[in-house]
């Protein structure tokens, strides 16, 4: 034969184990990735999953200047707003003061914030009556405010119980935009917009000489 005489390189020989293991060691190698993508979860920065059973939102336009806040009262008298962000199952998101202080923070500079919007959760069930009021704390323009306030259920599924608008128009105006009620099973059983001042709560507390109430953080608002 030709390459006898050196005319053409010999070929390895051929060593069928050494096949075996080598692709099998790619197939481990494959596995191990899939198992990877299995067990890490696909991470963003700044995404915080956290359990909430509704979630209540008021906006206004964007870029207004004036100061809108939102109260929401439990069936056991918690209420969160602006002084008591956190009251039994209530979580008071985001508190947005209009056009005073209304920055975010990017690579370290304060960028100001077009969005108008507050938002409370409601992060387990009590059943009983639910209050949600809106209060125009600061009036700069002279203008109305179309409020849009929106009620959803989360669980089992995203479900929008109320999505309404209403108008405020001078400073400490306060509206009830909704109170709806619920089973011990987080159903909603009625949906109302008779109106009921929580302010008044607050004024009732301070006219009998009472200290604020750790539970429900009663107190006449007034920003510092």
């Amino acid at each position: 034969m030709m390459d006898d005489f050196g005319l053409y390189p010999r070929e390895e020989a051929f060593d069928p184990l050494g096949v075996m293991l080598f692709k099998a060691l790619q197939v481990i190698a494959f596995l191990f990735f899939l198992a990877l993508l299995a067990v890490s979860p696909d991470a963003k920065d700044g995404k915080i999953d956290s359990k909430a059973e509704f979630i209540i939102t008021m906006d206004w336009p964007d870029n207004h200047p004036d100061d809108l806040d939102l109260f929401v009262q439990d069936p056991a008298g918690n209420i969160a707003w602006y002084r008591h962000r956190e009251a039994g199952f209530l979580t008071l998101d985001r508190d947005d003061r209009g056009g005073a202080n209304n920055f975010i923070i990017v690579n370290g500079k304060k960028i100001a914030s077009p969005i108008r919007e507050e938002i409370v959760t409601v992060r387990g069930i009590v059943a009983g009556e639910y209050t949600v009021n809106v209060s125009h704390f600061q009036a700069t323009t002279g203008q109305p405010v179309a409020v849009s306030v929106k009620v959803q259920k989360l669980n089992p599924t995203a479900q929008v119980i109320f999505d309404n608008k209403l108008t405020l128009d001078h400073t400490g105006e306060e509206k009830t935009a909704l109170r709806f009620w619920l089973d011990a099973e987080g159903k909603v059983l009625d949906v109302q917009q008779r109106q009921k001042s929580l302010m008044e709560t607050f004024r009732n507390v301070r006219a009998n000489g009472a200290d604020l109430d750790p539970k429900t953080g009663v107190r006449m608002p007034r920003r510092e």
